[in-house]
């Protein structure tokens, strides 16, 4: 069963979040809350996680990760930008978007869109995944937990333990997380292409 922390929102109990970046160090699978809604993490390294977001998730090789960053700077070691999207990353981050765009030769082959060699990066604004980035010193690889035919995310710790605990490492609760998903952008054609309408709004991306 999925050991179960209680981390507070706003200023996030150092000794927990440590405890928690072992988790992760150690191949683990944590499902955490966001500024927008739950998500399953693991670090990028580890080829069993992957699988297992997979397994849970219900999707395959063509699924879309995201990398949740610290920074506009780590985004930038991570995916190649230009000056026109950096611009656009430096008004919406941090926030609830996810960036589709083009990777470096930094990431393992494995997370990526095996035809278009693109990942999604985003920079979350909760004070406990920025606590647990400044702890790893590297990006979480994520993904929404939303289960297979289900509409919406799951958005309860304790219901998350009771369905996924055989499944997971960790569940953290860290008071009320939202329904809704980032809004997805695809920044690889040039202009912004809207993919996915969620809690991040869309007129600073121009797509009002």
């Amino acid at each position: 069963m999925a050991q179960y922390f209680e981390i507070q929102p706003e200023h996030p109990q150092p000794r927990l979040i440590r405890q928690a970046a072992q988790i992760l160090r150690d191949s683990g699978l944590i499902a955490l809350p966001t500024d927008c809604a739950y998500s399953l993490v693991g670090l990028t390294g580890n080829a069993d996680v992957l699988d297992r977001i997979r397994h849970i998730r219900g999707v395959d090789e063509r699924h879309h990760f995201t990398l949740m960053c610290r920074d506009l700077s780590e985004i930038a070691t991570y995916a190649r930008v230009d000056n026109t999207q950096y611009r656009l990353l430096k008004a919406t981050t941090p926030g609830p978007y996810t960036f589709i765009l083009e990777a470096t030769r930094e990431l393992p082959r494995r997370v990526l869109h095996p035809k278009r060699k693109t990942i999604g990066l985003r920079v979350p604004d909760h004070a406990v995944v920025s606590a647990l980035l400044e702890e790893l010193g590297e990006p979480l690889l994520s993904s929404t937990l939303l289960l297979p035919g289900e509409d919406e995310p799951l958005v309860y710790a304790q219901d998350i333990r009771d369905r996924l605990g055989k499944q997971l490492d960790l569940v953290i609760e860290a008071g009320a997380c939202g329904l809704h998903a980032t809004t997805v952008v695809d920044l690889t054609s040039g202009a912004p292409e809207l993919l996915r309408a969620g809690k991040g709004a869309l007129g600073p991306l121009g797509l009002e």
